[in-house]
């Protein structure tokens, strides 16, 4: 058998045809028989057509090729395969791994982790034990267990870092948490100047709030947990309180960790110290929000040159009254929005008076919830009473009063609520209450208002209101690290451990940011159309067979992408990585 071509020109454009051929001798003739009509064929094709027809006439020897073919083309042999043992085995997801390998390169983390992490006798690099950490808390956020029984196999990180499956385990990855965390602040001043070459982040306004994570367990072994005000509605549980903060474009620039009994307003001074030490002492905006307001907070803060623009604490409108009951002065920053700005007594300050519509209407229907719920209690307090067969403590019924109050609050004082005498009755008390004139008049005009503060006299209160709403990026970033970062519950019992498990949240949330912030990070690697949905379905997989004979094949391959994932969604598109 050999290879036969013929040559055909069709509109203007030439064409190769090949045909295998075998020679049948019919007495003293010779004829050439077409097996089969392979079409056109480039020279790999053509190497493996002639190997197949030497294997059918029984020959062995390597089959010819022309001078200019490649000279791998000649060694490629068909193989027999059975079809119906063909299966795919060992699936792992890829699409989200590969991203967050590309985040980790792109601001620097391995090459930092590398040139930080000392070597020793170790299996496993502990560059690589820090990006399987981080990457398992921004992908599939779970215990370190966890990443080591289960999810680690369910990946291709095992193919994208070279690292087996069975060297990672739940010890190996608590032993990279203790060597990652002595790098907590060199870290963070690496980030901060990736930040500035990837996406020219400048640092002219910090966002500083405080929020709490709370433990599972009684953390005896850690100092700083602490039973405190919990923002997590877990007053039950012990917790930390964190610091973080934050660019105007919400990037993670700096964090600490303070006990769980900490107020928030005690944490202004140190904070802000060491951000300047470690950053320099330039001329910034600090934001922050009414709970870190104190007059001596204020006052150290004035007296280090330092700018601010504070949410003032509610009581402050009662000062501002007038001006609130004034109709002129007022300017609208946006739909249902009106600013008014106020020099301060001395000077030295300014305060913008905000009349928002939106949190007007959620006030009013605010306190006439909590009304209808005093009302209601009162209501059924005094047909107890009536309806009583003998006599009622006079202190038990003040008690329950003082409950009643004590649970809707905000609407508390609208209410003069009296315990009085009564002798007719068999209880021998009387639950009498009226409306407070003064707390509705007053109510009626600070609703939706609240007040800012700040020692920048020259913007003008638009650009002090916009610059203070910034602060919703730090509580979106706290947000982010509670429910898709998953930082809480607290399961380390150790004081280091839950300090290296925050920091792991920390790096995992830079890289969210960092894929958030789009197309520069990937460079070359990102898409230019829109991103997809579920980079998490892009999957690596290895299909096996079997041959005729007893050997068994295998080999790795990529599927075609789909969708990314509601967590990268708002990335700029990433282009999918060849199989």
């Amino acid at each position: 058998m050999y290879l036969r071509h013929t040559t055909v020109t069709k509109n203007g454009r030439r064409h190769v045809h090949w045909r295998l051929v075998r020679s049948i001798r019919f007495g003293s003739k010779v004829r050439q028989e077409v097996v089969a009509h392979l079409g056109e064929l480039d020279a790999d094709g053509r190497a493996r057509a002639a190997a197949l027809a030497e294997q059918f006439v029984g020959r062995r020897r390597p089959a010819e090729r022309d001078l200019f073919e490649p000279a791998n083309a000649a060694r490629a042999t068909p193989s027999k395969v059975l079809l119906e043992k063909v299966r795919v085995e060992r699936a792992r997801s890829f699409g989200e791994v590969w991203l967050a390998w590309k985040l980790w390169q792109a601001l620097g983390l391995d090459g930092f982790c590398r040139a930080r992490l000392a070597v020793g006798r170790e299996q496993v690099p502990w560059w690589d034990v820090a990006a399987i950490l981080v990457i398992a808390r921004l992908c599939e956020p779970s215990s370190e267990l966890h990443i080591a029984e289960d999810w680690y196999r369910r990946t291709a990180l095992e193919d994208i870092l070279g690292v087996p499956a069975e060297l990672v385990h739940h010890t190996r990855l608590y032993q990279g948490l203790d060597r990652l965390l002595p790098h907590q602040r060199a870290l963070e001043a690496h980030l901060k100047e990736c930040y500035g070459e990837l996406f020219g982040i400048t640092y002219d306004l910090l966002l500083y709030d405080v929020t709490s994570t709370y433990f599972e367990g009684d953390a005896k072994g850690n100092p700083q947990a602490q039973r405190g005000h919990s923002r997590d509605q877990r007053p039950d549980c012990k917790q930390v309180c964190i610091g973080l903060v934050v660019t105007r474009e919400g990037f993670p620039l700096g964090y600490q960790v303070f006990a769980g009994n900490r107020t928030d307003v005690t944490t202004v001074e140190e904070v802000v110290t060491n951000m300047e030490a470690r950053f320099g002492k330039a001329s910034r905006v600090w934001v922050m929000d009414r709970g870190m307001v104190s007059e001596a907070n204020l006052q150290w803060l004035r007296a280090g040159n330092r700018k601010y623009v504070i949410g003032a604490a509610r009581s402050e409108l009662r000062k501002w009254a007038r001006e609130l009951r004034d109709k002129t002065g007022w300017a609208q920053v946006r739909d249902g929005l009106d600013v008014k700005l106020c020099p301060g007594p001395e000077g030295e300050e300014v305060f913008i008076l905000c009349r928002s519509a939106a949190r007007k209407e959620k006030e009013v229907a605010m306190h006439e919830r909590f009304s209808e719920r005093i009302v209601t209690g009162l209501e059924s307090l005094s047909r107890r009473l009536a309806s009583a067969k003998k006599t009622v403590d006079s202190g038990q019924v003040q008690r329950q009063i003082g409950r009643l109050l004590q649970s809707n609050r905000r609407a508390a004082a609208r209410f003069d609520v009296t315990v009085a005498t009564d002798d007719k009755s068999p209880s021998g008390l009387r639950v009498t209450w009226q409306r407070n004139r003064k707390w509705q008049a007053w109510n009626r005009a600070s609703e939706g208002c609240y007040v800012l503060r700040s020692n920048v006299t020259d913007w003008s209160p638009d650009e002090l209101w916009r610059t203070y709403i910034q602060l919703h990026e730090a509580e979106s970033a706290f947000r982010i690290q509670k429910s898709d970062l998953q930082i809480r519950p607290i399961w380390h019992q150790r004081e280091d451990r839950v300090q290296a498990h925050i920091l792991v949240c920390y790096l995992a949330f830079a890289l969210w940011k960092s894929c958030r912030a789009g197309k520069p990070v990937l460079g070359s690697a990102r898409a230019r159309g829109p991103c997809s949905k579920n980079s998490g379905e892009w999957l690596r997989s290895t299909s096996s067979s079997r041959w005729r004979t007893t050997a068994r094949c295998g080999c790795a391959a990529c599927p075609n992408p789909t969708p990314i994932p509601p967590r990268f969604s708002s990335a700029s598109g990433w282009k999918s990585p060849s199989g």
